[in-house]
């Protein structure tokens, strides 16, 4: 799924009001009832509406949702804020429309003040925030942005038709947070907006929810976009059927180079991870002092013990390996460091690195041109910042991830809440699964096993990135289904790759 920009999104609705064709009116239409569906799935009859308005297409979707949720026999209030310097022509026709319902209670505010709500215990209230939409280019200001902080200061729950008001699509560095709609769910039309996948936006845009308005997907899919949304469709034409008659050499022979004293937890995870991934075989390279345990904790991986007692510090043959991994748990001690550059520098097939192995790379940059191009590396956000330094905000950090990715040609997998995935082309990918439970520590590790385990099969690093992070998310969700998201471990993820798997299939 493309994410869009305002412009082509514009140029979407126009094409299917000509080519479909339909009336703007009608189309809008047809978004107001996608969103009063939504709400009426989810909330009960007692609940009272308190819809605000402004006056261009965003409030032409306020007032019909208020009309349609009239007629579903719900209590709505309607307020306009007349503070635009244009009324559509949508607005006007669908002003008309609600006033003539016989219970529509509608007034336009001249001050933010008034805009009053009766707050009781026995009243449940949400307001319906239809402000602004997604055609915003400069931060609100004036009476406008005090209707907001008005709405902001009520401290109810708040659905957001499109947009947050006052939320820009992509950048909105220099705007004031207080100018911003503070929504609990925001309801937007066929694609996700590149502002909802920064942490800097997360209490202005609560969850949000793509509702199909039935735009022309054709047109859409032939938008061109540097950003994209990763759903289960995508993947499963990336994910390949096992054939019948293959073995396990099919599937590749994977090399994980992890743990160290006190931190043999990490290759378990990742090499656990590898095999559920599908690699046919795996070899662990750990040091002498984890041997035991991981031949006692994971019997289908073959044990290679370094010539250190407590640490990494090098493998002399790699030739045999479809796919090396390496970083999770190793340390960053002289010795692994130099067994890291040389390892690097002699690698000729797909990497995947994490942890202390970017770690090390951070304190040696320059050892970053001896990646193997298509490399792929994993860091959280604080792994990022010692590699390309600190960002002043979430979509700064985004712009260095894509310049990062490109000047190095490596896949870089930025870790977090809609974990992205910048490619050698420039172009992003935000995973649409995941839950904060996830937030525990291994869980990166085994994200690292569940890539390796893909590029050990062969998958291009660029499937292997997408599939192995929607397939890492989507197991966390499931897992989160049963224990809940407190309880999550990282082994839990592994545990529920299978049934990841399967759901993607099924």
């Amino acid at each position: 799924m493309k994410i869009l920009t305002a412009e082509q999104i514009r140029a979407a609705d126009s094409y299917t009001i000509t080519h479909e064709p339909i009336s703007s009116v009608d189309l809008m239409e047809r978004a107001s009832d996608a969103c009063t569906q939504w709400i009426a799935e989810r909330f009960p009859k007692e609940t009272h509406f308190i819809v605000i308005c402004g006056t261009g297409n965003n409030g032409g979707d306020g007032l019909a949702i208020a009309r349609l949720l009239l007629e579903r026999d719900y209590t709505v209030e309607t307020f306009i804020a007349p503070f635009f310097s244009k009324i559509s022509e949508d607005f006007s026709i669908n002003k008309k429309r609600l006033e003539n319902i016989k219970d529509a209670k509608i007034t336009e505010i001249k001050e933010a003040n008034d805009i009053k709500v009766i707050l009781t215990l026995n009243r449940n209230i949400v307001i319906i925030d239809a402000l602004l939409g997604s055609g915003l280019s400069k931060p609100v200001e004036g009476k406008l942005a005090e209707v907001i902080q008005k709405i902001n200061s009520l401290q109810l729950p708040v659905i957001s038709i499109d947009m947050p008001s006052g939320l820009a699509m992509d950048d909105n560095t220099g705007f004031d947070k207080r100018n911003i709609i503070k929504a609990t769910f925001t309801l937007t039309f066929e694609t996700p907006k590149l502002s909802f996948l920064f942490a800097d936006n997360a209490e202005n845009v609560g969850e949000f929810y793509i509702l199909d308005i039935g735009i022309d997907k054709k047109f859409l899919a032939e938008q061109e976009s540097l950003n994209n949304w990763v759903t289960q469709e995508m993947v499963a034409h990336i994910l390949r059927p096992r054939a019948r008659f293959s073995h396990k050499g099919t599937y590749g022979h994977a090399l994980l180079i992890a743990g160290g004293y006190g931190k043999m937890g990490a290759a378990v995870l990742g090499a656990k991870s590898c095999l559920r991934a599908g690699a046919g075989l795996l070899t662990l390279h750990i040091p002498k002092c984890g041997y035991e345990i991981l031949q006692t904790s994971i019997p289908e991986a073959m044990v290679m013990t370094d010539e250190e007692e407590q640490e990494f510090s090098g493998i002399k043959d790699i030739s045999k390996y479809s796919a090396i991994g390496i970083g999770p748990g190793i340390g960053m001690s002289d010795k692994t460091a130099k067994g890291l550059k040389i390892l690097i520098q002699q690698a000729s097939v797909n990497m995947v690195l994490d942890a202390d192995a970017l770690n090390i790379i951070s304190e040696n940059k320059t050892w970053l041109s001896f990646l193997r191009r298509d490399s792929i590396i994993t860091p959280h956000p604080g792994e990022f910042a010692r590699l390309a330094g600190k960002s002043s905000s979430a979509f700064e950090a985004y712009n260095k991830q894509r310049e990062f990715a490109v000047k190095y040609g490596i896949y870089l997998v930025l870790k977090g809440a809609y974990t992205s995935i910048a490619t050698p082309n420039g172009e992003v990918y935000f995973n649409s699964t995941g839950n904060p439970g996830m937030a525990t520590g291994g869980s990166g590790d085994t994200l690292t096993g569940i890539i390796l385990g893909l590029l050990a099969q062969e998958y291009p690093p660029k499937q292997a990135a997408i599939l192995g992070v929607y397939i890492h998310g989507l197991a966390g969700d499931i897992a989160a289904q049963e224990l809940g998201e407190n309880s999550l471990i990282a082994e839990d993820i592994t545990n529920n790759l299978g049934r990841a798997f399967q759901y993607i299939t099924d």
